[in-house]
């Protein structure tokens, strides 16, 4: 027989979250204050992002299993007014290439077989560890340890990656395609606005005729994160990325290991080297990840569900840690995950964005099919 649950000492539980989290959250501000106001803001993007996540449990891996398993587009659907809004807000500033006095560029990388390999890794991960790059912040902030184990596990494949990207830059590639650049900036996003209408109606139109179709909530979710996604290429003179973040924090954890980074290609570039060298605070990524998670774990209080379970079924951390690693890993080689490169690629009218959301989506298809070898439920 379940013992009855102790409300009060659930909820000081949850306000001892609150706090801790707050003043976590106050103390990274006021560090990050030390690079700027810029930086600080960026600290409390990273939070509101946090909490948007994980009110509106909105995720890509569930997204695209549901519409693999059951033919439901609903989560795909909240992406495309989530991508239209966001191409809308970029174009012009990234037509005029600064805004006040801040230089910016978008989310461009190369059309290339590599993008294509790491994003059908990925795409296996997130169904095997439950969430994406996103996912596994808001619920490892949310109170999951199992979605902890996952981002350890990010690390560790991101960073494994990053020693292999002198290979991977080798393999066939067609250079950076922004649509931006080769139509016009008001074309390309007319364009692509109109094709993301496009699709949304003929998903609504198919969910019609199955008597799904509806508004769904995560379509406010998906606006309020086109609108801080713009807030993040305003502050940090860049789009929104997760997962640089995490091979960062891999190879810190690897120099502890007494792994030495001179002489590798990739480690020695100018910019990776200042990151390695420096304090992670100094990082842009990092600061926002953070605040993604402390933000997600103040939501979660908030609504009285910071609830950590602790016993894991090992099918189920078996499935977290490969899943981890995968994605890790494909996010590295693929220029990002599903914000970085899909999500802030497609907003900056880069074609890799959509390369890589068809690979991720291949992925999925593996990845949902793998499930039920790790117990886990489709």
């Amino acid at each position: 027989m379940t013992p009855p649950l102790n409300e009060p000492a659930a909820g000081r539980k949850q306000i001892s979250v609150i706090v801790v989290a707050a003043i976590l959250a106050a103390a990274l501000a006021l560090r990050a204050a030390a690079g700027g106001w810029r930086m600080a803001a960026l600290v409390v993007v990273g939070l509101l992002l946090g909490a948007t996540l994980y009110r509106f449990a909105f995720g890509f891996a569930t997204a695209y299993r549901r519409l693999i398993v059951a033919g439901d587009t609903r989560g795909l659907r909240a992406q495309l007014p989530m991508l239209a809004l966001a191409t809308l807000l970029f174009a012009p500033l990234l037509a005029a290439g600064e805004f006040l006095g801040q230089p910016l560029a978008g989310a461009v990388a190369p059309l290339g077989v590599q993008v294509a390999a790491g994003a059908f890794l990925f795409g296996i991960g997130m169904q095997l560890a439950g969430g994406c790059g996103s996912g596994t912040l808001y619920t490892a902030g949310g109170g999951s340890p199992r979605m902890l184990a996952a981002l350890a596990a990010f690390c560790a494949g991101s960073f494994w990656a990053s020693l292999h990207m002198g290979w991977w830059q080798a393999t066939p590639a067609w250079g950076e395609i922004s649509l931006g650049e080769a139509l016009g900036w008001g074309t390309a996003a007319v364009l692509q606005t109109l094709t993301l209408a496009v699709a949304w109606w003929a998903l609504r139109r198919r969910d019609s005729l199955r008597g799904a179709a509806g508004l769904d909530p995560l379509l406010a979710g998906g606006l309020l994160l086109a609108l801080l996604n713009f807030a993040t290429l305003v502050l940090a003179g860049h789009p929104w990325t997760i997962t640089w973040a995490f091979t960062l924090w891999g190879a810190k954890a690897a120099v502890l290991l007494g792994w030495q980074p001179a002489g590798d290609a990739f480690w020695s570039a100018p910019f990776q080297a200042n990151a390695l060298s420096s304090s992670v605070l100094g990082d842009v990524t990092s600061l926002m990840d953070i605040g993604i998670l402390l933000g997600a774990a103040l939501a979660a209080a908030a609504t009285g569900r910071f609830v950590p379970q602790w016993r894991i079924p090992p099918r189920s951390l078996a499935a977290a840690l490969i899943g981890g690693i995968l994605m890790g890993y494909g996010a590295r080689i693929a220029f990002g995950c599903n914000i970085g490169a899909f999500f802030s690629g497609v907003a900056s009218t880069s074609l890799h964005g959509w390369l890589w959301f068809a690979a991720a989506l291949a992925g999925s298809g593996i990845g949902v099919r793998l499930r039920p070898r790790f117990g886990l439920a489709n």
